[in-house]
């Protein structure tokens, strides 16, 4: 039983990654799709799996992180685990570019092209 013990803790602790984000950095946040529902505008394989990137206020916890984000998201809680953040590296050449959202009560969109 301890060696069974053993060989599943190597190999867990292989795939295990410490994250820690400082306030003050820029993270995006991970989406997670459900079969059959829309969100953030598309849903099957074109579903965005992050959308940010968003400030870190605050750290809650040790393993929580209260994220910043945007007005019209009001209807999705702010605090999120660490596995769900990703952290968003900076580079001048990303343009990023914020319209105003319309959510509907199913926390969805309908996305127009520019």
């Amino acid at each position: 039983m301890k060696t069974a013990q053993s060989r599943q803790r190597n190999y867990a602790d292989k795939w295990h990654r410490d994250l820690e984000f400082a306030v003050g950095d820029h993270v995006f946040v991970k989406v997670a799709s459900m079969k059959g529902v829309m969100r953030f505008g598309k849903k099957g394989k074109l579903c965005p799996r992050f959308i940010g990137p968003f400030k870190i206020p605050e750290r809650v916890g040790t393993l929580a992180y209260r994220v910043a984000l945007q007005p019209n998201l009001v209807g999705v809680h702010n605090v999120f685990y660490v596995l769900i953040l990703w952290k968003y590296m900076s580079n001048p050449s990303h343009v990023l570019n914020y319209e105003p959202l319309q959510l509907t009560s199913n926390l969805s969109f309908e996305e127009r092209p520019t």
